[in-house]
């Protein structure tokens, strides 16, 4: 395990003080953690279910999970492990990707032939490797990449992998920054055990849930009516086909606010009234990041 230095971070660690990400040691998920939680060590694990399996049986604190990249979009591995859980969202994070060219110590730009990476590292950063027409290759993992060409010794081959990455296995960075755009950032979620112990009136708040809506007409649009009528944002909504005729879909949701506020408590009333029975799951809610926009309005207090 790679020990977080010291720091301030977004919550108080408790426990174990572990925090568990999916990936190698130096991995983007790696950085994360670091980045959100300086002061907790992390916890590799080979899978998102692994990770949050770890906090689940406590062995972690925390786990950090990639849901939505601005370039390449949603992560749709984590959807099928929301429904099962019984961990709850308490933060989210939001790390800027900048990936590296690495190798051996020794190899330049010059020797290089072969780069291996991750597919989706190896498109952000396609036009770096076009302009120096070095051949890409697929791995598993950035981080992993960055290990194999370590253990190889071939000058010959780089990878693109993190600067934490390089400096886990003592690789020498080529090119920093190669990625095509400027505005590669990765929102991640972080599962607890227990649910943030927030004050909705001092903080503002993001709740997450899963629901699904009665087979028939309209049904979504009369489900949704009630965050329109009683004025809640709903920031992001998508649906998972499910069952095995495709014939009803399920839907993960974040809204701006907190059930304990009464226009959001009334929004989800409403919501409940028009799912299936018991299909509604209420997946935790949390603080808004720094990173998202500011201007949000003073919430009302239930009973107003």
């Amino acid at each position: 395990m790679a020990k977080a230095r010291g720091g301030k971070g977004v919550g108080k660690a408790k426990g174990s003080n572990i925090i568990a990400f999916q990936g190698e040691p130096g991995a983007n998920s790696d950085m994360a953690c670091r980045a959100a939680f300086p002061y907790m060590t992390t916890l590799p694990c080979p899978t998102f279910e692994t990770a949050m399996a770890a906090v689940q049986a406590g062995r972690g604190e925390l786990a950090i999970i990639p849901v939505e990249n601005s370039i390449a979009g949603r992560v749709a591995d984590l959807h099928s492990l929301l429904p099962h859980t019984r961990l709850k969202i308490v933060a989210e994070h939001f790390q800027r990707v900048e990936h590296c060219l690495v190798a051996l110590p020794g190899a330049s730009l010059r020797t290089i032939r072969t780069v291996k990476s991750h597919v989706q590292a190896l498109a952000q950063c396609r036009n770096f490797l076009k302009k120096h027409r070095f051949q890409p290759l697929v791995h598993a993992d950035t981080a992993g990449a960055a290990r194999e060409i370590a253990e190889i010794g071939d000058k010959s081959v780089g990878a693109i992998a993190s600067s934490l990455a390089a400096r886990i296995y003592n690789l020498k960075v080529l090119a920093k920054n190669i990625e095509d755009a400027d505005h590669n950032t990765t929102r991640m979620l972080v599962f607890s055990r227990e649910e943030a112990a927030l004050d909705w009136r001092t903080v503002q708040c993001m709740t997450a849930f899963l629901f699904r809506v009665r087979s028939r007409p309209a049904a979504l649009y009369k489900a949704l009516g009630g965050f329109a009528t009683n004025g809640v944002n709903i920031v992001k909504l998508e649906s998972y086909l499910s069952g095995a005729r495709f014939e009803q879909a399920q839907f993960y949701a974040e809204v701006e606010g907190h059930p304990e506020q009464r226009n959001v408590h009334l929004a989800l009333e409403e919501l409940e009234f028009f799912s299936e029975k018991d299909e509604l799951k209420m997946l935790g809610s949390f603080p808004v990041n720094p990173f998202r926009r500011k201007g949000w309005e003073a919430p009302t207090r239930p009973g107003t």
